[in-house]
């Protein structure tokens, strides 16, 4: 089935208003909610004394009108007799300064009595609910990532460092702290990376951050073992970040989970712009999608205004929805909306839910229930029919990290990168995997490798396989810099990967932004020139054929872009980086050369996704743009959310409009 809900407080309300939530719920197509994630007060009112009587009746309340439930373990939200106990609890960040009460996720991730307290809290939860049939799964915590600097940490790192390493004299030797005189000679010694000097060893920087994510991963671990235990047929979850969230390894988070999820909000009181691009939504859901090869959840969908001090920008008629279904096209099988009813108390006041904070239903609601309506529908066809995709981006969170440490120009940003990348190919409606550097890559065409700055020889090798079988391999500026320890290669770039480039990199320009260089294409289905901006590897080829050149400076009409015969596929190595025009002209060509085809041709602004069920391909045709807008399909369809009337030719999609379409077998 299809999941189709709102993250609940019933806590927030008077018990008198509850069957009144699961009426309008249930009205609206509702047939699941997350709850109880910020409750430990409540369901903790006293060290050791539990109090499950108000949840018990929300249960009850809700099930009475066929809605499932989520709980969320309350360990993100700890109560203030737990937080008093000892300051240690306290996470500290990296400025070296400890934090206080008043937020939420403010404790450390490594502090045994928070561990201790977890543990019963957890335990106590799956006792009482293990027989409760309304409850179909868990999220643990609630969006984990902050990374803590105290001294509980160090000597936890120190402990992590050991099993990595085995002795000081092989971590010396990796992190070469014979630089600046840094040889240790006891564990003790090893510091923190703190912001309170300017930079520290590169390797240890990278360790650290490494070691933060494996320490929410067993934190979250922890509490997934309790609950499967005492429930091993309930789903276990987190809610992620995204794409854009940088602090943790999301491949190795999702490794102990059952379902991927994550929160979805499009514009927010942070952001200053009105309209965020559609694309980055549309990364994160593929990242989301591929971190598991598995479907997933939006478990907070924005439904309304964001804010905390400052309300963001409102939601036009129509986005609502056209979000909605941007995360089905690109896999969801459940989507939960933040939140129900927007708060009348607390730091989120002006977080607007589906309702306002009077309760009574208006526009949002409407538009929820005609969606709601529409998945009553065509849900069940929907629900596990995959995304497919013949072209695939590579990430590498050892990358991000060590791009957090050193960014090499001011003006890149790894994130951004990949987002500029995977816009070329969203442009052309072409679907995309967001892969890890450890994953397979049967079943892809091609392969692109933005910037894959810690490359290890496993990497290398599997890239290798797959372009002598055929594959098309693209890489990017600043490749093959690292090994696994964070050092420099002892070799010329682009390191590991040279060979089946048929490339060196001769040498490299970091521009400034007043200091930028042209690039020249001069292929027979490319012969274009484009700004060429942040970085300029200048090439020396070694046996491949040069696709482009640099127009200006000391290293004009030098190699900047080559395209390299391996076994039986194809590498090209593009030395620079451009605009939104370049990355478009690479997608295309990449997918000439790969022989992959878009889903179909739209207007700018106009997305079309695809997913794969038993009755063929459902398109979903989405009008991101302010305006009225026609696309011509390539074939026969049936409409599904107009009574499966066949359309063919040209359709009109109104502003925001969402169109679904099945291919016609008749």
């Amino acid at each position: 089935m299809f999941y189709f809900g709102a993250d609940y407080y019933p806590e927030h309300w008077p018990q008198a208003r509850w069957a009144e939530d699961a009426r309008l719920m249930a009205e609206a197509g509702i047939n699941v909610v997350r709850m109880a994630e910020f409750a430990w007060s409540l369901l903790e009112p006293e060290n050791g004394r539990f109090d499950f009587t108000w949840l018990d009746k929300a249960i009850n309340t809700l099930s009475g009108h066929g809605i499932q439930v989520v709980l969320g373990t309350p360990t993100a939200t700890a109560p203030p007799w737990l937080m008093s106990q000892q300051e240690e609890l306290f996470l500290v960040d990296k400025s070296g300064v400890r934090r206080t009460f008043g937020l939420r996720r403010a404790y450390c991730p490594n502090n045994p009595l928070y561990h201790e307290h977890t543990r019963r809290i957890v335990i106590a939860l799956a006792q009482h609910y293990q027989g409760e049939t309304a409850v179909i799964g868990w999220q643990i915590d609630n969006e984990f990532g902050d990374r803590c600097y105290c001294s509980i940490c160090q000597q936890a790192f120190q402990t992590w460092l050991q099993k990595k390493y085995g002795t000081l004299a092989e971590l010396n030797q990796k992190w070469g702290t014979i630089f600046w005189s840094h040889v240790y000679t006891e564990w003790s010694q090893i510091p923190v990376p703190l912001d309170t000097i300017a930079s520290h060893n590169p390797g240890l920087n990278l360790d650290y951050y490494r070691f933060m994510s494996d320490s929410y991963r067993a934190y979250q671990k922890s509490q997934i073992d309790i609950l499967r235990q005492y429930m091993p047929h309930h789903f276990m979850t987190h809610n992620l970040m995204g794409f854009k969230y940088p602090f943790l390894n999301n491949y190795d988070m999702t490794e102990d989970l059952d379902l991927v999820s994550w929160d979805n909000y499009v514009r927010m009181q942070w952001l200053e712009e009105t309209n965020v691009s559609p694309t980055m939504p549309a990364l994160a859901h593929d990242t989301m999608r591929s971190l598991k090869k598995k479907n997933f959840w939006v478990m907070e969908q924005q439904s309304g205004s964001g804010g905390w001090e400052i309300v963001s920008p409102h939601l036009k008629p129509g986005e609502l929805r056209l979000w909605t279904y941007q995360a089905i096209a690109h896999g969801a099988d459940g989507m939960v909306y933040f939140r129900w009813r927007t708060a009348l108390h607390g730091t989120e006041q002006y977080w607007h839910g589906i309702l306002d904070h009077h309760g009574i239903p208006g526009r949002r609601y409407a538009e929820v229930k005609q969606i709601g309506q529409e998945l009553q529908e065509i849900g069940d066809l929907i629900a596990g029919s995959p995304v497919h995709a013949e072209i695939a981006i590579m990430q590498s969170y050892d990358t991000r990290f060590a791009f957090q440490v050193q960014p090499n120009n001011r003006r890149f940003q790894y994130e951004s990168h990949i987002q500029a990348v995977y816009n070329g190919f969203y442009d052309l409606n072409i679907p995309v995997d967001i892969v890890s550097e450890k994953d397979g890559l049967q079943g892809y065409k091609a392969v692109i490798v933005p910037a894959m700055y810690v490359l290890t020889e496993e990497t290398a090798a599997n890239l290798e396989a797959f372009a002598a079988a055929g594959g098309v391999v693209v890489f990017t500026p600043r490749t093959g810099v690292k090994d696994a320890d964070n050092a420099v290669v002892n070799m010329k770039l682009p390191g590991l990967v040279a060979k089946m480039s048929g490339v060196e990199v001769e040498e490299y320009v970091s521009l400034p932004a007043d200091q930028e260089n042209t690039i020249q294409f001069g292929l027979p289905d490319l012969e274009e020139e484009f700004p060429a901006s942040v970085w300029a590897d200048v090439l020396e080829t070694k046996g491949a054929k040069v696709a482009g050149w640099y127009a200006d400076d000391f290293y004009a009409n030098k190699p900047a872009a080559t395209l390299n015969k391996f076994g039986d596929g194809t590498v090209i190595y593009l030395g620079t980086m451009g605009d939104s025009l370049f990355y478009g002209a690479m997608a295309r060509w990449i997918a000439a050369l790969a022989v992959v085809e878009p889903l179909l041709a739209t207007p700018a602004g106009v997305e079309v996704a695809a997913r794969t069920t038993p009755r063929g391909k459902l398109l979903f045709i989405m009008n991101h743009t302010e305006c009225t807008q026609e696309v011509v399909l390539n074939g026969r369809y049936c409409d599904m959310l107009n009574g499966e009337t066949a359309v063919s030719g040209t359709i009109t999609l109104p502003f925001k409009a969402v169109v679904i379409l099945l291919t016609d077998k008749a």
